[in-house]
């Protein structure tokens, strides 16, 4: 399976040390203005090598469109686009071709396939997710014009963690650090513990909020199609990620009494005067914010000695070279939001068909 969404559908393609990573997005509408800076700049987000705490691979990440688009507007058929790699070590992985790395994909896929490309993880690494972040812009630009917003923000990395109210902090400032993160004191204990982490060889999991404002009421199916579920699954499709809840979650020490989301008449039109559903009740939006919590676990790939075994079965030890991330959390924080981005207008886009 590599197409995902309903109507607003991608399809990517590509691998890590492949020719190029890209895409074809089917089912955009017509006359979405493109900003070309807007799009590029979520690519930059996302790119390696991009702050000191991040893996130095070098790439410019450019994307190249090849079709759907005339005059700066899409035209409703499909879209292609492209982003060549430029910078590939493929012999910095000459030592993997028949050992199973610890946590990685290595034993899943030779089980499976019979055959994989061994070079950084193939069709599994994380650069894979350009692709995503491509179609996530456009999403971006489409919600835009509905005034739907978008923003996720790192809250944990380790031990150092935010206070779950998304609404105590100022998330214009996300991007005044390295680890994307609204709490600036905060941000540099994520920083240090990074850093330390990175100087050991090893890696540290945490985790990305995400919070959707203005999404419309009715967004969503009954039973099957909630939209939480549409949500978690896109999130879950996302390298590295153990976990999602929204709305309260697992903070389930309460009762019923402390936590129903009470209707009020607010001006004329109907709200709540609480938000622990996320914005989401019985699989449909609700009107309030959606919010969100994804949780990443450790890196696979650390620089210190592993024991494992090879395609024989044979006891072996390994230790990982090249280029990689201590924390993906910084660089994942624009994969969060470009897959909520998909399903949200992929939803507008279902409900429009009602």
């Amino acid at each position: 399976m590599n197409t995902f969404g309903n109507i607003f559908r991608l399809t990517s393609f590509g691998e890590s040390h492949g020719e190029a990573v890209g895409g074809i997005i089917d089912g955009c509408p017509p006359g979405i203005e493109m900003d070309m800076e807007f799009i590029q700049n979520e690519l930059d987000r996302r790119r390696p090598g991009q702050s000191r705490i991040t893996t130095p691979r070098k790439e410019s990440d450019t994307v190249m469109f090849l079709s759907g688009i005339f005059e700066g507007k899409t035209t409703g058929a499909p879209i292609g686009f492209m982003i060549r790699n430029e910078n590939q070590h493929s012999s910095d992985y000459d030592n993997l071709k028949d050992i199973f790395r610890p946590s990685h994909a290595d034993f899943t896929y030779t089980k499976k396939y019979g055959h994989r490309d061994h070079r950084g993880g193939g069709r599994s690494s994380a650069r894979e997710t350009i692709a995503r972040v491509t179609a996530g812009a456009i999403a971006r630009l489409y919600l835009k014009q509905l005034d739907i917003d978008i923003k996720a923000y790192t809250s944990q990395v380790g031990p150092v963690e935010l206070d779950r109210d998304y609404k105590k902090y100022d998330l214009s400032t996300i991007e005044d650090n390295d680890v994307r993160c609204p709490d600036q004191e905060k941000a540099q204990q994520m920083v240090e513990v990074i850093k330390e982490v990175r100087s050991k060889g090893d890696t540290i999991g945490g985790v990305i909020t995400c919070v959707i404002k203005h999404t419309p009421v009715g967004l969503g199916e009954p039973v099957f199609g909630k939209l939480h579920a549409a949500l978690g699954g896109a999130m879950l499709s996302i390298n590295a990620v153990k976990g999602f809840e929204y709305g309260m979650g697992f903070d389930v020490n309460h009762r019923g009494s402390e936590v129903n989301d009470s209707f009020f008449n607010d001006n004329g039109s109907i709200s709540t005067r609480t938000n622990n559903s996320g914005g989401i009740q019985a699989g449909i939006s609700n009107g309030q914010d959606i919010y969100f919590r994804v949780a990443f676990k450790p890196v696979s790939t650390i620089l210190m000695e592993q024991n494992t075994v090879d395609i024989h079965g044979n006891d072996t030890v390994i230790k990982a070279r090249g280029r990689h991330d201590a924390c993906v959390l910084p660089r994942a924080v624009p994969i969060v939001e470009a897959m909520a981005a998909m399903v949200i207008m992929d939803y507008v886009l279902l409900s429009k068909t009602v």
